[in-house]
């Protein structure tokens, strides 16, 4: 998995996708190979992208992945940022001016993901205060006080916005578990990157960074080095963390199947059918087991753990006997999205290996292994570099979606390679 994660994933996107005309990356490969230099960059791709290079550097320590992260962290500073109202962007132009303004919360979501992997690898303080900025963006702009949870977007102004959908195909609902799974994901990491420096000693019981803790880091020249502070934001994360946490479990999964219903209403009424996601509910199994143990609170996890392994196991209607896991299904009208994506693989993978590890299940530890076989037989493109979108049922390509774009990042793939590198299996 590090021979992929680096010489596979990596090295594609540090090779052909670091645009040194206009700083970050290229916003798009198309399925057959043609870079599209004028593309929009999305935020999310962007966001992602931070993500991606910050925890490889972490991880491995590869000068080369620090620049490529801090490269992309200062243009997601300087371009996505926006000065006058907070929060960022959905899109900039390829030049990196706005395009797309709305205040998306699944992308800002991704934007402290990113900006708090940054940290964790690096100490940098810039990147843990632009974290907690957007942080209070969501707990100030989506949070909803009357029915609790987190709405979808905004106009630039924080306005109210008609269309919520984070793309055509989703349904336009003002709550969703697609959004709310990656509000937990970047609060988890945020709690945890802050836990971290108060464990290390980087920061004294109320929050204040130390004088020799400071001048260690390695931290970028506009990085405010020497400016200790007090910050209250970790009980208030910390409680943000165990609100989510309870949403999963009392609000979005559904009792009745253990799968995890996708849109809601404001007041929490199921929305839009019968739908089952497989993909993410994988996903959301692992990432809600994560949340509750960098919580680190013992009756949560108590709450959690049986849930855990019942959604887990409602994916598995989604399983092929070749391993693979098809994506999602609408009940209702008999519609299956058959499709074998690749960042269903991918999660497929970490999900099944966190069953194995945490509750000894040794059947999962081989729906990861098939699922890593197919992955390797099928989805990675051994000779441009970086996963397929997908293949067909039948087994054809398909090179229709991107090969690197708005949705199609460096994101889940490594993730995957990075979660099995740093479990201690």
């Amino acid at each position: 998995m590090q021979d992929v994660l680096e010489n596979n994933i990596l090295r594609f996107w540090l090779d052909k996708m670091q645009d040194r005309e206009h700083r970050g990356f290229y916003g798009q490969m198309t399925g057959d190979g043609r870079l599209v230099k004028d593309a929009d960059k999305g935020g999310i791709l962007s966001a992602r992208i931070l993500w991606t290079f910050s925890a490889a550097y972490r991880v491995l320590k590869k000068p080369e992945y620090l620049m490529a992260a801090t490269r992309m962290k200062d243009y997601i500073l300087e371009h996505f940022y926006d000065e006058e109202f907070g929060g960022t962007y959905w899109s900039v132009d390829y030049l990196g001016r706005p395009k797309d303004t709305k205040k998306q919360f699944y992308a800002i979501g991704f934007m402290i993901y990113g900006l708090s992997e940054y940290y964790r690898a690096t100490g940098d303080e810039e990147a843990l205060q632009y974290a907690l900025k957007l942080y209070e963006c969501i707990e100030e702009h989506s949070l909803d006080k009357q029915y609790n949870g987190y709405i979808e977007a905004c106009t630039r102004e924080w306005g109210e916005i008609a269309d919520m959908r984070l793309s055509e195909l989703d349904a336009n609902y003002p709550k969703s578990q697609n959004t709310h799974l990656h509000i937990i994901e970047p609060y988890t990491n945020l709690y945890r990157a802050m836990r971290e420096c108060v464990e290390s000693g980087a920061w004294s019981v109320e929050g204040e960074m130390t004088q020799d803790q400071a001048h260690s880091t390695n931290l970028t020249p506009h990085s405010s080095l020497h400016t200790p502070r007090k910050d209250s934001s970790l009980p208030k994360l910390e409680a943000s963390l165990r609100n989510l946490i309870d949403i999963f479990t009392d609000r979005i999964l559904n009792p009745e199947t253990h799968h995890l219903d996708l849109f809601f209403d404001m007041d929490w009424t199921r929305q839009a059918g019968r739908l089952e996601s497989y993909g993410h509910d994988i996903e959301c199994s692992w990432l809600m087991h994560e949340a509750a143990l960098v919580l680190g609170d013992k009756e949560v996890l108590e709450k959690v753990e049986p849930i855990v392994q019942m959604v887990a196991k409602a994916s598995e209607k989604g399983l092929r006997p070749d391993g693979s896991m098809i994506h999602e299904a609408n009940l209702d009208s008999g519609h299956v999205d058959d499709d074998l994506h690749w960042w269903v693989q991918a999660e497929n993978v970490v999900g099944w290996i966190n069953i194995y590890q945490y509750f000894g299940d040794e059947d999962a530890l081989q729906k990861a292994l098939s699922c890593w076989q197919y992955i390797k037989d099928n989805l990675i493109d051994y000779e441009n570099g970086e996963w397929f979108w997908s293949r067909h049922p039948d087994g054809t390509l398909n090179t229709v979606d991107d090969h690197a774009g708005f949705w199609k990042c460096p994101y889940h793939n490594s993730r995957m390679c990075l979660e099995i590198i740093e479990r201690d299996l």
